[in-house]
């Protein structure tokens, strides 16, 4: 995969907020469908249409965790789901920073009932998709089976999640295997750009360091070991996890099942204490200098809004996003089709639980025409801000939203993908139909008034990043 496409599906897949391609005719019929919504337990029937179009059911343990089925067109196959909401986002202590995903690593090693080797026989066996990954805001655990498997994936997954068990020997090889990664991934330009747009950014919040952490404290992880089992007492605890169903499954016997093998789950998640990020007040200017051959790159990132799906603003910037820098904009004519100029131009309003960046960056084919696409991009934002979006583009962009989060529901992976993200940052999917009822509200004005709240040069952090080869 090319470098830039890597860098643009890691941001759209952790933030599981992009769609994937479907005839259109499925979404038309998925739109005539009415969710059916339940409270913990099984509550009754709400009979009030929804945006999105499957049935949703939830049950709460008493010790805190939470189960969501969705019922969505996947005869026979299930995925499944263990969402925890702890990221890099939570690691607030000095030195300690990539240790969320590195214990996703850690994870795979199993316990003393099914250590790693026997629960990958498993997996293997059922003939299932098991991965997981990590961001800022989010840990997930996800396997695809046969749905007569439900049983045993239920029984593998409760285990692990109390009962993970590792020694320091296994800690440390993998430590070294994370280190690896991370030399790996800094040799792409996009990888360096973001480590060092993050460090400059931000001041105090733990949205400083990216997901894979400074690599200082990566090359220290071997002698974390005492560290990684206090991280997973505090962290990986009932209250702290939704566990989400999507596909051929019947919620009750789910629910019997969830309540068997986690019901004993002890709870005590502890929260972090997450030091809010101050006040920019003035532009931040970066060079980066990558070692190697690379076209240069442009990336403008702005100090945005955390995700909250009733936030008319929030929904708005997600519009402008596309308006102005989506692949149909006129921006993106003049620089990329027209003038060519650009490589690429792309940008991302991302989901997350605090202020995140809003980013919109290009790789920009001469090295003297950075500047010349930097004004282009400045001239755009600043026509957002003057002149009000027509209403037909609005509408337009509106249907495009819809569109493309409803032409990523035709299997239950896809589906459960499309929904992480939601339930990561607010535990649940109802927001969903919050947000997208939000955008279906926004009008011009709205658009122009974000486009002046987030697009301030005191609220962004310019960065171009060169190689030295």
């Amino acid at each position: 995969m090319h470098v830039r496409e890597q860098f643009v599906h890691r941001r759209r897949l952790r933030d599981s907020l992009r769609g994937y391609r479907l005839i259109v005719f499925v979404a038309t019929a998925f739109l005539a469908v009415t969710s059916t919504a339940f409270a913990a337990d099984g509550a009754k029937q709400t009979g009030e249409k929804k945006f999105f179009p499957y049935s949703v059911q939830e049950m709460t343990l008493p010790n805190g965790l939470k189960t969501i089925v969705v019922n969505a067109p996947s005869p026979g196959l299930i995925t499944y789901f263990s969402v925890v909401r702890t990221g890099s986002r939570d690691e607030v202590e000095p030195g300690k920073s990539g240790f969320a995903h590195f214990f996703e690593h850690m994870m795979f090693r199993g316990t003393k009932t099914y250590p790693g080797p026997e629960y990958d026989r498993i997996v293997t066996n059922l003939g299932a998709h098991s991965n997981a990954f990590t961001s800022d805001d989010v840990t997930a655990y996800h396997m695809t089976f046969a749905k007569d498997d439900l049983e045993k994936v239920v029984e593998i997954e409760s285990d692990r999640f109390q009962n993970l068990s590792y020694e320091k020997p296994a800690f440390q090889t993998e430590a070294g295997a994370v280190y690896g990664e991370y030399r790996k991934g800094i040799s792409n330009p996009f990888m360096l750009l973001e480590e060092k747009v993050a460090d400059c950014a931000f001041d105090k919040h733990t949205y400083k360091h990216t997901t894979m952490g400074f690599e200082a404290d990566i090359k220290a992880m071997p002698q974390a070991y005492d560290y990684s089992l206090s991280f997973f007492k505090r962290f990986y605890r009932p209250e702290n996890v939704v566990i989400l169903v999507v596909g051929d499954a019947n919620a009750e016997k789910t629910f019997a099942l969830i309540k068997k093998y986690y019901g004993a789950w002890k709870p005590g998640y502890e929260t972090p204490k997450i030091t809010p990020e101050p006040e920019q007040k003035a532009e931040r200017q970066l060079e980066v200098k990558y070692p190697g051959k690379t076209l240069p790159i442009l990336c403008l990132a702005y100090k945005g809004a955390a995700f909250d799906p009733t936030n008319r603003l929030y929904a708005a910037s997600l519009l402008l996003d596309e308006l102005a820098f989506g692949s149909t904009s006129e921006l993106q004519k003049k620089l990329v089709l027209r003038d060519q100029k650009a490589e690429f131009l792309a940008s991302d309003v991302p989901m997350h639980r605090d202020m995140p960046l809003f980013f919109i960056y290009s790789m920009v084919k001469d090295e003297k025409d950075v500047d010349g696409v930097k004004g282009e991009i400045d001239a755009t934002i600043a026509k957002f801000q003057k002149e009000l979006v027509s209403p037909e583009l609005l509408e337009k962009a509106k249907r495009g939203k819809r569109y493309g989060f409803l032409m990523g529901l035709d299997s239950a992976e896809k589906t459960a993908n499309a929904l992480v993200g939601f339930v990561a940052m607010t535990g649940d999917v109802k927001a969903v139909d919050q947000l997208y009822e939000s955008i279906q509200q926004v009008t011009p004005e709205d658009v122009r008034e974000a486009a002046k709240t987030y697009y301030q040069p005191t609220r962004r952090t310019v960065t171009v990043l060169k190689g030295v080869q």
